[in-house]
């Protein structure tokens, strides 16, 4: 019998469940794949060879917890490890009776160092998905080094300078992991979203990460740039102070937010996972705004993109008019769609599937002879 996959999946991201179900159903046909994550309705569809596992979660309080422990220190290889919490007890045990009695061949950890840290403990291999950000603290670098690989859901070309060559040699690379590839032509895009041909539309996309853009400094834009129409989608902080002119239309949450970025001539976004391959798959001219997130997640990652040259960056939304019509000029004289578009594989989760397997195979976890995986050339990083 194959040994099957494991897969921990933070629950606070549906871009994180996308990459999820994107490599599962590139996986080969014989490999089993069972999912922990502390939701099980974040997930588009999946093959039949997938197992989700419900585990409580690890960020947050149900009410059992033991108080006033927080006077012991928490080691420096440990991010989030409160005392006196049942609920995480509970998820451990869950994990380590899998690894037990599974004997999986991989457990792909997705955030969390100390999920990694548990599998290299419970003599399990580990691949660790790697994030942008200041991570060379105790606990990151233990996850890393412990991992038989590492994947990062992005292009090489994104890559942080001090990654270094040990680094990227066990990382496999992968743009555009877990976005629908296919981005809709403009005019059709315009269509479908109650767009005029000929109007110039900016789109201002607020990620769910945080708590969004506010709503003053776009007030301020749409102002600044009077011709053109302001759309924005997602999260929008409200600001009692804030004047809106006519032209910006706030959408809210939007289940077509591919439409709405296609038909842009120009996108204001913060710089997630998920929001940066959709983006630079669409090729639009891009205002990276990022938001505070756990080791300056986004800010590094804005530093990546403004050096690849795919956008313009600016460290907040700009506070004038002047500092508005400056930033937007930046960001169509800098456009290259071409450099843009280049930052997507052609088809990555196939690309990861292959790398696991080849990765299985060498810790001594091939397929059944049975099955044959997928073959695909190696694309250069």
């Amino acid at each position: 019998m194959t040994r099957p996959f494991g897969y921990f999946v933070h629950h606070q991201g549906r871009g994180h469940a996308e990459r999820c179900a994107a490599i599962a159903n590139a996986l080969p046909a014989g490999r089993p794949l069972t999912v922990f994550c502390a939701r099980d309705d974040i997930f588009p569809a999946m093959s039949g060879q997938v197992e989700i596992v419900r585990l409580p979660s690890l960020f947050e309080a149900n009410g059992d917890e033991t108080p006033g422990l927080d006077w012991v220190s928490t080691p420096a290889t440990l991010h989030c490890a409160p005392l006196g919490w049942p609920g995480i007890r509970h998820a451990m045990a869950t994990l380590t009776h899998w690894f037990d009695h599974a004997d999986p061949a991989l457990m792909i950890c997705d955030v969390s160092a100390e999920i990694a840290q548990l599998a290299r403990i419970c003599s399990v291999p580990h691949v660790k998905v790697v994030q942008h950000g200041d991570r060379g603290d105790a606990g990151h670098q233990a996850a890393y080094d412990g991992a038989a690989g590492l994947l990062a859901p992005f292009h090489a070309d994104l890559a942080q300078p001090e990654w270094d060559a040990t680094f990227r040699a066990k990382t496999c690379f992968a743009g555009g992991l877990g976005i629908d590839l296919r981005m809709p032509e403009r005019e059709v895009a315009r269509q479908r979203i109650g767009v005029l041909p000929d109007e110039e539309m900016i789109l201002v996309l607020s990620g769910g990460g945080g708590e969004g853009f506010a709503q003053a400094p776009l007030g301020v834009g749409a102002r600044s740039r009077p011709s053109a129409r302001w759309i924005t989608i997602g999260k929008i902080q409200r600001d009692w102070h804030a004047t809106e002119p006519a032209n910006i239309e706030h959408r809210g949450w939007v289940d077509d937010a591919a439409d709405h970025i296609a038909a842009a001539d120009l996108v204001i976004a913060s710089t997630g996972n998920t929001t940066c391959q959709q983006i630079l798959a669409a090729g639009r001219p891009w205002l990276a705004v990022p938001e505070w997130r756990y080791f300056d997640e986004q800010h590094r990652k804005a530093e990546a993109l403004a050096a690849a040259g795919v956008a313009c960056v600016r460290p907040h939304l700009p506070s004038s008019a002047n500092g508005w019509t400056e930033a937007l000029n930046e960001a169509w004289a800098t456009h290259s769609p071409g450099r843009q578009r280049a930052m997507i594989d052609d088809a990555p989760a196939d690309r990861v599937a292959l790398w696991l397997e080849m990765l299985a195979a060498r810790l001594g976890a091939p397929l059944t002879p049975a099955v044959t995986p997928i073959v695909l050339e190696p694309r250069p990083q």
